[in-house]
């Protein structure tokens, strides 16, 4: 925990996207391929990498703000890695993804769509909160960054299907699958977080009701994460 702190403190008007990818490339050198929670850290890599680059290509107008929310929102995804491997509990959103990780019938696909789930559907809401607080301005000051790095993500979402779905010689693997996960979609995940968003933040003067909020949210995305990693057995 106290390594992700010292990320934040680091947060600086543009470079502060290199500690975080830093941090995951180092768990990417960590964990073994086939680790579930290794799946989504090379996809979330990948992700924030492409971010980073485009902040440095000018494609966001306000480079501290799109930093910043990059930032807060690895942030969260790196402190449930620290909280567990200090012995500590992590978020429920997180917790099927952790506990499922070393399952030999869940698919990679299965893996990396939870991951994503729980990161969009819980992370992202507090992560907007968070930087909303850094950047002393409320959630619609950044409704445009939030949108673009969304838009990356629509577009990895499309790239990681097309090359974990299994291929045709899998077909009988391949239909529930893809029934599965058609019952899961991004654009929903990232519309409910932004609402999620904007009712934390008016909440945050009753610290008691946020909470509650912010609970209940984590259980529910925890609850699709656990459908999403529904073990498939091999043919």
């Amino acid at each position: 925990m106290a390594q992700t702190q010292q990320l934040g403190q680091q947060l600086g008007p543009f470079v502060a996207v290199d500690p975080v990818v830093d941090r995951m490339r180092a768990l990417r050198s960590a964990w073994h391929p086939a680790d579930g929670v290794a799946v989504f850290n090379r996809v979330y890599l990948t992700v924030t990498e492409e971010i980073g680059h485009a902040i440095e290509a000018g494609t966001f107008e306000d480079r501290r703000a799109a930093a910043t929310l990059d930032v807060r929102f690895a942030e969260r995804y790196l402190a449930a890695v620290d909280s567990l491997a200090g012995g500590g509990p992590a978020p429920a959103c997180w917790r099927p993804l952790f506990h499922y990780r070393r399952h030999p019938g869940v698919r990679p696909l299965q893996f990396a769509l939870a991951g994503i789930n729980a990161h969009i559907g819980h992370d992202l809401a507090l992560a907007v909160v968070d930087a909303c607080r850094d950047l002393e301005c409320a959630p619609a000051d950044l409704e445009d960054e939030f949108d673009r790095v969304g838009d990356v993500l629509v577009l990895l979402e499309e790239r990681i299907r097309e090359e974990l779905m299994p291929g045709p010689d899998l077909l009988e693997l391949a239909d529930p699958l893809t029934h599965l996960l058609g019952c899961w979609s991004l654009d929903r995940a990232r519309d409910g977080a932004w609402l999620a968003a904007r009712s934390l933040w008016q909440l945050r003067g009753l610290p008691e009701l946020a909470g509650e909020f912010t609970e209940r949210l984590d259980r529910s995305v925890g609850l699709v994460g656990r459908m999403l990693l529904t073990p498939l057995t091999r043919p």
